[in-house]
């Protein structure tokens, strides 16, 4: 059995980097794993509320786990020196993804995404394209750096390249939920990095808050874009557009902004890493776009 699980293991695997490993969830116990981890970082370290149930079993676990699939981050060592480290079959689990396609959201409950931002109307405005909603991306705190980062996107990359996707959405994450906390990284992301046209979002009016809270004299780019987390960045980078508004998520205890990345906006530089999306056919849309512009739900 334990050879049947590794076997399949090595099938799902998507990115490979030093000691690091990206793969897909093999079986329900990587799940679990995958929700323990979860638990662990938002529930734990960033003070998410979590109910009775999540407290008694210390997962993080929803409706949408069942019909998504889960990246994993495996280092191969068990780290002995963590009493709380989760285990896979194939080592330390150190981060984790949501992965979740618009033909198994539409079969299903829909989007994760659509109870804070309108997508409805995105989705609708371009029904000739694959959505691809990512969510509850969580890594350890040793581990968020910008290399790790960089594997979480071979791993996605390649998801998206295998099942012919063409656009990437879904709420990244500001930890705690003071908008004033984050005054400029908010202004910062609705002046210079809004969706625009036939790409734009907005949050549902009755959850909707203002993100361009700064006037322009107090706005200054550069520090902005300092303060903003790795996984926003990351997104950034490669050509991700921001949704108009933001959302408090009180349960989760942060500040949720909308993610939309067409894959033909992602700048050519970074194909060098990732590899041409022509390459496997994964694109509808034409590969220009994107200006490079440096400008989580974790």
């Amino acid at each position: 059995m334990i050879v049947d699980r590794l076997s399949a293991m090595s099938v799902n695997v998507l990115a490979r980097k030093a000691d690091l490993t990206v793969r897909l969830a093999a079986c329900a116990a990587d799940i679990a794993a995958a929700q323990a981890l979860r638990y662990r970082v938002f529930y734990e370290e960033l003070a998410a509320r979590p109910d009775e149930a999540a407290r008694l079993a210390r997962r993080d676990e929803d409706c949408f786990d069942p019909l998504c699939d889960h990246l994993l981050v495996v280092r191969p060592q068990r780290d002995d020196t963590d009493p709380d480290h989760v285990t896979v079959n194939d080592g330390t689990l150190v981060g984790t993804y949501r992965l979740l396609r618009q033909d198994v959201a539409e079969a299903g409950p829909g989007f994760y995404t659509q109870d804070e931002f309108d997508i409805a109307p995105l989705i609708e405005r371009h029904a000739h394209l694959r959505f691809l909603e990512l969510g509850r991306s969580c890594v350890l705190a040793p581990y968020r750096t910008r290399p790790v980062v960089e594997l979480l996107w071979q791993g996605i990359w390649n998801y998206v390249r295998g099942h012919r996707l063409d656009v990437m959405i879904g709420c990244a994450s500001l930890e705690g939920t003071d908008p004033e906390i984050h005054a400029a990284a908010l202004s910062f992301l609705a002046r210079h990095c809004a969706a625009e046209g036939e790409w734009r979002v907005r949050a549902h009016d009755h959850r909707r808050i203002a993100m361009d809270r700064l006037t322009g004299k107090d706005l200054d780019p550069r520090l902005a874009m300092k303060s903003l987390p790795p996984l926003i960045k990351g997104y950034l980078r490669l050509g991700a557009r921001i949704g108009d508004g933001a959302v408090v998520d009180a349960q989760f205890n942060t500040i949720d902004v909308l993610i939309v990345l067409p894959v033909g906006a992602i700048d050519r530089r970074y194909f060098s890493h990732f590899g041409q999306p022509e390459g496997a056919g994964a694109s509808a849309v034409d590969v220009e776009g994107g200006d490079g512009r440096e400008v989580e739900k974790v």
